[in-house]
């Protein structure tokens, strides 16, 4: 969104408001501005109910901060765009960048008169009530909203929201400029490099009906698989979505790999990963990608890899079906090793036609992105001060 942005209006002022203000200056060069500054946390249960109530003066106060310095940061402000990314639900709280926090910032953008925008955003899991009501409530704010998949636009009407005049457009990431110097074929010598993708799975961020074992079959598949990709003459490079939690994932699958070989450490390497970029530039050095988050998935097929989806969500499976790759997505729910690996031969069988089929299908993306800018940004405007949204989470 910022390059696209950048190159819509040269001349335009960003700034972001998101949880990491001090990684957007460094990454992009733009003003960051925390989403909260709230420090309390006065609902948390370990407290007595008279403590709570005590604290409950200073809450209220601390809130009615939060608008005023939210209705001075989009002071100015022409459009409040909320860029992709899975913010449209509850699994994890209400709070923070869940659905309050969203609805505060698009409650504000809209009384400050900003063009509100939700484009190419995920959607779901939201089970409870206020979890349901705020994101209507965001949402009703809107003066455009696209899903990156029939899924998530479903769960927006499940809603109770007006979505039929809502579109669907691929996930932004497609836009990131100059994929081609990405997806160059390898001519490198040697073993060839499998990417494997791990995550720390959630399962109440899971889609359909989570099973209980999931975690410990997906540690113990992954490291079967591993220990059968070693044996069959490949190299594995383990790739991170998210460091604060994913680490504890490729522990957990080396210690298990290690009951089954000792050639771990020399075979098996692990980058830690700072940026998008530079997860594209992994990316770009290895063969096939095996992935469990969605961004892992999604920019393996940036670059051109044939991949393997372990799908945990119902973005992942959508992502693979809009790509036509559904027979390469695993359900994690379902995952064993013979599973994955028969899934592994077919993409190492096809893979020339996988090449070409996804090559259609990310210049066919990167259009439709196109064709979203002229509706987003074709009309003229001068000086802007451009306020987006962004999140941590996978």
């Amino acid at each position: 969104m910022v390059s696209r942005l950048r190159a819509a209006f040269p001349d335009c002022e960003l700034c972001c408001i998101c949880t990491g203000p001090e990684n957007v200056l460094a990454t992009h060069a733009i003003d960051g501005v925390p989403h909260t500054a709230r420090s309390r946390r006065i609902w948390d249960r370990r407290l007595s109910v008279h403590k709570r109530l005590g604290m409950l003066f200073l809450g209220l106060g601390d809130e009615v901060g939060e608008y005023i310095r939210a209705w001075r940061t989009l002071k100015g402000t022409e459009m409040f765009i909320v860029p992709g990314t899975g913010l449209l639900t509850d699994a994890f709280e209400l709070s923070g960048w869940g659905p309050y926090g969203l609805f505060k910032w698009a409650l504000v953008a809209r009384l400050r008169r900003c063009r509100v925008m939700f484009v190419s955003v995920g959607a779901g899991p939201v089970d409870s009530f206020k979890g349901r009501l705020l994101v209507k409530l965001s949402l009703a704010f809107a003066d455009y909203r696209s899903y990156r998949d029939g899924a998530s636009k479903e769960i927006v009407e499940s809603l109770g929201v007006r979505a039929s005049g809502d579109r669907i457009y691929p996930d932004l990431v497609f836009g990131l400029p100059s994929p081609g110097s990405w997806a160059a074929t390898n001519a490198r010598e040697g073993r060839p490099i499998v990417a494997l993708g791990l995550m720390a799975y959630s399962e109440k961020y899971s889609a359909g009906d989570a099973v209980g074992d999931t975690y410990d079959r997906y540690v113990r598949s992954l490291a079967v698989f591993t220990d059968w990709l070693l044996d069959h003459g490949y190299n594995i490079k383990l790739l991170v979505g998210d460091a604060a939690v994913d680490t504890t994932t490729i522990a957990d699958v080396k210690a298990a790999l290690r009951r089954c070989t000792h050639d771990v450490d020399e075979r098996v390497v692990h980058h830690s990963i700072a940026s998008p970029h530079e997860l594209l530039s992994h990316l770009s050095a290895t063969d096939f990608v095996i992935a469990t988050r969605f961004h892992n998935v999604l920019m393996g097929l940036l670059v051109g890899r044939p991949v393997v989806a372990i799908s945990f969500h119902h973005k992942c499976s959508s992502l693979m079906s809009e790509m036509g790759l559904s027979d390469y997505c695993l359900d994690i729910n379902e995952i064993t090793p013979d599973r994955l690996i028969r899934k592994f031969e077919a993409i190492v069988r096809h893979s020339e036609e996988l090449n070409s089929t996804i090559r259609q299908h990310v210049e066919r993306s990167r259009s439709a992105l196109d064709e979203q800018d002229e509706l987003l940004f074709r009309q003229e405007i001068g000086e802007l001060r451009l306020v987006e949204t962004e999140t941590a989470a996978g």
